[in-house]
């Protein structure tokens, strides 16, 4: 049986307070083997001779259920898994929302910047709103401003995917998008050290100067 280090505090983190072998204080568990099959009700030495038999460890992974329950597994890999998905949530957690902001005249050149923006903040993990403002005559054609959100998206691909079509509301369109796994996530309009880069307190919003 793996020899872990005594667990039973809850400082330090989860692997500190998940008790296991006999470290674990109720006289009887439901046991849950390995593939995850019930084993029933057993006494803590059965449960305990059974780990053994498997080579495992005896974890408890529902202290407060009645019985407790009880689970045969690798204690290492089982710690591993759990701290990987605690990472996860803390970096889901830890995401910003960034706008761009766009308008139906934007040009080619400050298109590309808003995209190059878009990228930056999709690719180091962020959601990504954007906004298109109509003004004047530009209510009368709302359906450009769409297709300029459409195009964002397309040239974005790499690096989210909208969470929903371009919706108007008055005289704003707007979508939101959410980054890839990152794995799949890539550059393509901006410069590989992108990730190492900080984000500046205003990199939040593009401002019309007009």
């Amino acid at each position: 049986m793996p020899n872990y280090p005594r667990t039973g505090s809850n400082r330090g983190g989860p692997a500190n307070y998940i008790r296991k072998n006999d470290r674990i204080r109720a006289r009887e568990m439901r046991v849950i083997d390995p593939d995850g099959k019930q084993l029933g009700v057993m006494d803590r030495d059965q449960a305990l001779m059974a780990a053994k038999q498997y080579g495992l460890d005896l974890v408890e992974i529902s202290a407060t259920a009645k019985p407790p329950v009880c689970r045969i597994l690798d204690f290492g890999k089982y710690m591993y898994e759990l701290s990987k998905k605690s990472k996860e949530k803390s970096a889901s957690s830890s995401s910003k929302i960034k706008e761009v902001k766009f308008r139906v005249r934007t040009d080619t050149h400050d298109y590309m910047t808003k995209i190059r923006r878009g990228e930056e903040f999709l690719f180091k993990g962020n959601k990504l709103k954007m906004t298109l403002m109509y003004r004047g005559r530009e209510n009368e054609h709302k359906e450009l401003g769409l297709e300029l959100l459409q195009r964002a998206i397309a040239d974005l691909a790499h690096v989210g995917s909208a969470d929903s079509p371009p919706r108007i509301s008055g005289r704003i369109a707007s979508l939101s998008m959410s980054p890839l796994p990152q794995a799949k996530r890539k550059l393509k309009y901006n410069e590989a050290d992108i990730a190492d880069r900080e984000d500046s307190p205003d990199d939040s919003e593009e401002r019309d100067e007009e």
